[in-house]
């Protein structure tokens, strides 16, 4: 049998090179990991990409290193490729003293999303990744839980069909291209029917108190649209994205990784991170049919294109989030913090994505110690 490769070792002057080149190289204790992928879609990682100067990436850190959670370290293994030769290590090492021990502590601790993983160290898994995942889930019983919250960044094949697999991808373009012509002439035709005088609120139960709506009311009706999508984006996200399917039921497993478990099992899979139109089609008929059967057509159809364009902004955001450098100190760059923490270390609360405001009400809003810096 041939014999398996050992670690292969790096010198100073050739991990300056690389990073002269662009890459992103840290070590920890002689262990090389490359993070070129983690800097942009890291929380803070564009600007510690701004900062870093030649080879020194400990001199770009701002401050103690943030605390990482178990899933953060187990995620970094990915991404060794080597160690530092022995004697070498002070080729490259920080001048600062201080700053290095918080780098290697930051690194021990783990980090999240570099963007390519090692086939050669990835662990021996429950799973059979050469072939469709959809049907082997099942099969995992009271091991499913904790392996689809354990996440990887590798692709996932669902199915053994093309045609099948080709419908559950989508990029993030395809649902503001399908959608949002929809919510325009949506609106232009809500407008102009509350325009014609003829709907009123409450007419099916009495035509003497009834209570006339008008075209003015329109971009309210709208906005109370996206306030329920975002309660309803809330608990979809909450009951059924992130229920915990009995360990017995094969089919509830496999529905649940069909829904989210998936993107929670490989969060960066940018083919994964949006609604494919052809499903979404029919979810949005089905509250499309529920809001007919319980306002006037008209006031019903003005609710629903404010929900639709609610769900174009919530998928827009979650791959945002995902993909997305926001600055620091914006709005996006906490709510991007606040994602991370919801993947990788408290899958139980944290179900807010576009807006965090259902979480607080709920008591499901991570706590604000878990982003303190530790000293």
């Amino acid at each position: 049998a041939m014999a398996t490769a050992g670690p292969r070792s790096f010198s100073a002057a050739e991990v300056r090179a690389r990073c002269a080149q662009g890459a992103c190289l840290v070590s920890c204790h002689r262990r090389l990991y490359d993070l070129s992928g983690f800097v942009r879609l890291h929380p803070g990682g564009e600007q510690l990409l701004r900062r870093r100067a030649g080879t020194d990436v400990s001199a770009a850190l701002d401050g103690p290193p943030h605390r990482h959670s178990a899933n953060a370290r187990r995620w970094l293994e990915q991404y060794y490729v080597g160690d530092i030769e022995p004697g070498d290590e002070q080729g490259f090492a920080a001048p600062n003293p201080a700053a290095a021990a918080q780098l290697c502590a930051w690194y021990r601790d783990g980090l999240w999303v570099p963007q390519h993983y090692n086939h050669c160290l990835l662990p021996q898994d429950l799973v059979d990744w050469q072939k469709p995942l959809l049907w082997q889930v099942g099969y995992l019983g009271e091991k499913y839980d904790e392996w689809v919250h354990q996440p990887v960044d590798r692709p996932i094949r669902l199915f053994h069909s093309d045609f099948l697999e080709y419908l559950s991808k989508t990029a993030w373009y395809v649902v503001f291209m399908v959608w949002t012509p929809v919510v325009l002439c949506l609106s232009w035709v809500s407008y102009t029917s509350l325009a014609q005088g003829n709907t009123r609120l409450f007419s099916s139960f009495t035509t003497e108190y009834s209570i006339p709506v008008h075209k003015y009311y329109f971009p309210f009706i709208f906005l109370l649209g996206m306030f329920l999508w975002s309660l309803l984006e809330y608990l979809i996200h909450r009951f059924v994205f992130h229920m915990k399917p009995p360990a017995s039921n094969y089919y509830l497993i496999t529905l649940h990784f069909l829904l989210h478990g998936q993107h929670h099992k490989s969060p960066f899979d940018s083919s994964r991170l949006v609604f494919p139109p052809v499903p979404a089609s029919l979810v949005i008929g089905f509250f499309y049919g529920v809001l007919r059967l319980l306002l006037p057509e008209v006031l019903g159809l003005s609710v629903f294109v404010g929900g639709l364009c609610g769900y174009v902004v919530y998928d827009m955001m979650h791959y945002y989030l995902h993909h997305g450098s926001p600055r620091k100190g914006t709005y996006l760059y906490g709510l991007k913090a606040y994602h991370v923490k919801h993947h990788f270390e408290h899958q139980k609360s944290g179900f807010g994505i576009s807006t965090r405001f259902w979480d607080y009400p709920f008591r499901t809003l991570i706590p604000e110690e878990t982003f303190k810096k530790e000293d």
